[in-house]
């Protein structure tokens, strides 16, 4: 499986991964800002979004997947994205809004790299954050428990596949508070309606199942995913339609400079 991100099967749930940035922009206490920057911007569904509401400033796409950015610019092809690391990447002064989608998960020590982006905003610049909250959850606990079983057991780079804990909503207001005239910081608890256990695999694929999958050959990465596909359908039975669902807790932060 290649590193990169895969924008195509990031989209096979376009809908329901647009409803988190839709929610956290609602939240955004900006009426005209000039310069707006989509971090991690995937494949530009949250670009889009931010496009639409704010008409009149700059908005760029930041990400550091080719595959994500091919996406955002074939989807918006009047729209400004370039490559970057956000864990060194650095706003212009200029910047009023950085707005972040499931992205600063992945990043590491991202406490650290929220503070830094947080204080080279501007007064009343806003950083406004959404990331998975799921690590207890039983479709993120069964990649771990999958991967410690079987043969792939022994690649030693599936040790350290799985996601950190986020640290909790009082550890964030700590760390930003000082920096920050308005903190607002709370969970929304999502359940997505999947089409049986085998859409909560195809939705994870396209996210916190890479890193468990990448360093496997195609021989063991059917022999896990049909492991893992027969655990979540223990774990996520049928409703009367035969859909599951797939219960996706978010944590959300708006700071305000």
């Amino acid at each position: 499986m290649a590193d990169d991100w895969s924008a195509r099967q990031y989209l096979k749930f376009e809908d329901e991964r647009t409803r988190p940035p839709r929610d956290l922009l609602a939240q955004v206490p900006l009426a005209a800002p000039r310069r707006v920057v989509d971090l991690g911007c995937g494949p530009g569904n949250s670009t889009e979004l931010l496009i639409a509401r704010y008409p009149q400033a700059e908005v760029i796409g930041l990400d550091s997947s080719p595959d994500m950015l091919r996406q955002a610019r074939e989807r918006l092809p009047g729209g400004t994205f370039v490559e970057g690391d956000l864990a060194r990447w650095s706003p212009n002064e200029r910047t009023d809004l950085l707005f972040a989608n499931a992205v600063f998960q992945w990043v590491p020590d991202h406490p650290a790299v929220l503070r830094r982006l947080l204080g080279a905003l501007p007064a009343g610049g806003v950083l406004a954050v959404q990331m998975p909250d799921n690590t207890d959850e039983p479709a993120l606990a069964l990649m771990r428990e999958v991967a410690g079983s079987g043969p792939w057991s022994k690649v030693g780079s599936l040790a350290s596949a799985a996601r950190e804990d986020l640290p909790r909503p009082a550890e964030y207001y700590d760390l930003l508070r000082p920096f920050c005239a308005r903190l607002d910081i709370w969970h929304i608890a999502y359940n997505h309606v999947m089409a049986g256990p085998q859409g909560i695999v195809e939705w994870f694929k396209g996210s916190a199942l890479r890193p468990f999958l990448s360093p496997l050959d195609d021989d063991m990465r059917r022999a896990f995913l049909a492991d893992y596909t027969a655990c979540i359908a223990k774990a996520y039975p049928a409703r009367f339609d035969g859909n599951v669902l797939l219960r996706f807790p978010r944590l959300f932060i708006v700071a305000v400079r």
